[in-house]
């Protein structure tokens, strides 16, 4: 009698709960029709509720991608990028192809303030994805040093400063031949909507003597693919050039890559220089990589060659990195020598030479006060002496006042 009876109630129980199970079965087969509820909800702004519903589809499904990315804005929309970053990484990792995730991921730390991190995700997402209109938008509004557009529906809150006030300073020892040599510098950095301008004031003290050299950087924008660098500075001061010139375009190539071409004219009174140079940049995630050669032609002599190669890893975001550059040949970089009292202002462009620089840069918060460090070591072959080497040891800091 009692297994009658136990076998009654657990017939009652399936009959009842069976359909129920096959009713949640079947809403599980589709989650399609949950998300766009979800979605509805969201887009109108209970974010709450969309959650809710969203993590109980994931529950389910947890590759559903297209849920997921939308869980993430959700959080972003809220300023909660630590959140909708967590999501997104899980999309993009597993769903290389998802323009939507990419895409959000990209916005998420522009608005967090990380550009450095946005550029790192466009330049993934184009590996991934190939050619892309939205990706390849978002990389040249990073890249190209203007303004982020508004876009419908999406609302940046980056921040983004249009004017900079800079000091520095650079101290130079040596292990024989000469005494320290003290570099400093204050400049001004406005960003308009054509472009940057930079004028700069440089002093230097060096084998006892004082001077001063003014200076005028433009980057002005030609368009998203464009842009351009072009310089004049002036010196009454033999630690100087008296005049000195540079002009180099820019462009931005797809598969994260930037060029250069472009000359340097450095006109010391009684001998002129030309330097005729290029770049290759690549973007790799959060690693910039920049090789550039120099070919110098002075007066009736050379051409003689030297290059550079600057390895940068962003850190927390655009503003805070390491960098270490290295440089080889025949340096032109310029560092005025003496001899007998009398300036060798063309001998240091042949000058055999190898440099290695560190630098840091850090700052609290979004960057509006920042401090660049850096600490170099060289080996530059001795004017008197052909094949005499000295050593050259550098530190520096620069303060970032960014308005």
């Amino acid at each position: 009698m009692k297994n009658k009876r136990l076998n009654l109630v657990i017939s009652v129980v399936f009959l009842i709960c069976f359909p129920l199970t096959g009713l949640f079965g079947q809403e599980a087969e589709n989650p399609e029709a949950e998300f766009l509820k979800a979605r509805k909800l969201a887009f109108e702004g209970n974010s709450r509720e969309a959650r809710q519903l969203l993590t109980e589809i994931l529950e389910e499904y947890p590759r559903y991608s297209d849920a997921q990315t939308l869980l993430a804005n959700t959080y972003r929309w809220e300023g909660d990028f630590t959140r909708a970053r967590r999501h997104l990484n899980r999309v993009t990792s597993r769903d290389r192809a998802n323009e939507d995730a990419w895409v959000s991921a990209i916005y998420n730390e522009r608005q967090a303030g990380n550009r450095s991190l946005a550029l790192g995700l466009a330049n993934k997402a184009l590996n991934f994805l190939g050619e892309n209109a939205e990706v390849s938008k978002l990389r040249a509004q990073i890249l190209g040093n203007f303004e982020a557009e508004e876009t419908a529906g999406e609302e940046e809150v980056a921040v983004s400063y249009n004017n900079r006030i800079s000091i520095s300073n650079r101290l130079e020892a040596f292990d024989q031949y000469y005494d320290p040599m003290l570099y400093t510098s204050l400049e001004y950095q406005r960003r308009t909507k054509y472009g940057k301008i930079i004028p700069r004031l440089n002093y230097s003290n060096r084998f006892g003597e004082d001077a001063f050299q003014y200076d005028l950087d433009l980057y002005p924008s030609i368009s998203n693919t464009f842009y351009a660098y072009a310089n004049y500075g002036y010196s009454d001061s033999e630690l100087y050039p008296n005049h000195k010139g540079a002009l180099e375009l820019y462009a931005n190539l797809p598969k994260a890559m930037e060029t250069s071409l472009g000359a340097r004219y450095l006109d010391f009174r009684t001998v002129q220089a030309t330097l005729l140079t290029a770049s290759v940049g690549l973007y790799r995630g959060n690693y910039y990589m920049n090789i550039r050669p120099y070919l110098s032609i002075v007066g009736g002599r050379g051409p003689v060659g030297s290059g550079s190669m600057t390895v940068r890893k962003y850190l927390t975001n655009n503003f805070n990195y390491l960098g270490l550059t290295a440089s080889f040949g025949y340096s032109p970089e310029l560092r005025q020598l003496f001899n007998g009292g009398v300036l060798q202002a063309e001998s240091v462009l042949f000058l055999e030479s190898q440099q290695l620089f560190f630098e840091y840069q850090f700052g609290p918060g979004k960057g509006r006060h920042l401090y660049l460090a850096q600490f170099g070591v060289g080996r530059q072959e001795y004017l008197l002496e052909s094949g005499s080497f000295f050593w050259v040891v550098s530190g520096g800091l620069t303060y970032k006042l960014q308005i």
